[in-house]
């Protein structure tokens, strides 16, 4: 799983058989298909059942599958719990179960207790989310993160800033979380969904964060936010070169080599092949 590519993570609502059924044609790294946030009150049981069925029968290839639940301090989060760990027993392709609002890592072991054997993933999007988010990182079962920046926002009273000055705390110490306990971490939806300039700018800042990839509300955002979040051919040249040039130095007993005017050490190669896997990995998702 090191290496799957999560660039665009797409929210699809677990309500809308036609968007469910259009989402089998998208490009897209992961789909969360959304019973919480994007389904109405009086459609989450039905939701459930819809998406339950169409999780054992559709076709969605080699994206990944994420399953967002209603939490377990709601009428509907057990019944979901149990209606999928169910259908995965009975073939529904799930690789992931995404939970709401996780404010300790004891929020995970609720869910895991009713949906085992089944990867966790974690939204993080309270304040006193932000404050443990090394405990929820270290949770055998979690996979994944996936930064709720509307409602950390909304907890938090920030003012809307295209730089997110007042997210940047809780950003980094998930992030920080993440990376710490080697688990995906993906960033907050941008809500305009029509603005490409403005998209670009933000998956530019969380990829230079350290974000794999970032969460979409609208398919328009799919390929603006998949080559933001991918190798370009710039940094695919830049990696083979340098490998090729330590691997020389390392022939001649030098522990340093020198690509473009700057000194590669053992660390820059690390991140070299890193960059390769990823390539060489979302070529393998796309063909």
């Amino acid at each position: 799983m090191a290496n799957r590519p999560t660039r665009s993570v797409l929210y699809i609502p677990g309500s809308k058989e036609r968007a469910l059924e259009k989402a089998t044609g998208l490009i897209c790294d992961a789909i969360i298909f959304d019973l919480e946030d994007a389904v109405a009150m009086d459609e989450k049981v039905n939701a459930r059942g819809l998406l339950a069925e169409t999780l054992k029968t559709a076709d969605y290839g080699n994206r990944m599958r994420i399953v967002r639940i209603n939490g377990l301090d709601t009428e509907w989060g057990a019944d979901d719990c149990k209606t999928f760990a169910a259908a995965i027993a009975d073939g529904a392709k799930v690789d992931a179960i995404l939970i709401p609002k996780v404010s300790k890592a004891a929020d995970l072991d609720a869910v895991a207790a009713l949906v085992p054997d089944v990867p966790l993933w974690a939204m993080m999007e309270t304040a006193l989310g932000m404050l443990n988010a090394h405990e929820i990182a270290q949770h055998p079962r979690l996979e994944g993160m996936v930064m709720g920046t509307n409602d950390l926002a909304k907890e938090m009273q920030t003012r809307f800033r295209a730089d997110r000055l007042g997210l940047q705390t809780g950003l980094g110490l998930c992030l920080l979380a993440a990376k710490a306990c080697s688990k995906i971490i993906v960033d907050g939806v941008y809500n305009a969904f029509k603005d490409d300039e403005g998209l670009k700018v933000e998956c530019e800042q969380g990829r230079d964060m350290g974000f794999d990839g970032k969460t979409l509300i609208h398919p328009a955002q799919l390929e603006i936010t998949n080559a933001a979040f991918a190798p370009s051919e710039a940094e695919i040249d830049l990696a083979k070169r340098q490998i090729a040039a330590f691997e020389e130095a390392e022939k001649n007993g030098l522990g340093v080599a020198v690509v473009d005017g700057r000194i590669v050490e053992n660390l820059h190669i690390v991140t070299a092949r890193q960059t390769l896997a990823k390539a060489e990995a979302i070529a393998a998702l796309n063909g």
